[in-house]
């Protein structure tokens, strides 16, 4: 695979990801914007529960990758992958990170 095409890939399940949460999470959080709750809805059962926490893990590995590379490769504006990581969710922040990674060892 080419890297035009991975880019091209990586933004195209960011951005259908992000598509999809704002459909689905938006408008449940403006007919009740208690985000507390909604998290915790994210654990009502078994299923959800695991899924919410692979995503939180995922989240925490992401974060500590960057915070490594931050010092060990210099990659700068990773902390925006970590907040996007929370907010549309942990596939656009890891997207958003990979394409960092590229463009630093472009670089170099």
């Amino acid at each position: 695979m080419s890297e035009t095409t991975f880019k091209v890939l990586i933004t195209f399940w960011a951005a259908a990801f992000t598509l999809g949460f704002a459909v689905i999470v938006i408008p449940g959080l403006v007919d009740n914007p208690d985000v507390i709750g909604a998290f915790a809805a994210g654990f009502v059962n078994p299923f959800a529960s695991g899924y919410s926490m692979d995503t939180i893990a995922c989240w925490g590995i992401l974060t500590t990758w960057v915070a490594y590379e931050r010092k060990t490769k210099g990659i700068k504006h990773g902390w925006v992958a970590v907040l996007l990581g929370i907010a549309p969710g942990v596939a656009v922040g890891f997207a958003f990170y990979l394409l960092q990674r590229i463009k630093h060892e472009h670089s170099i």
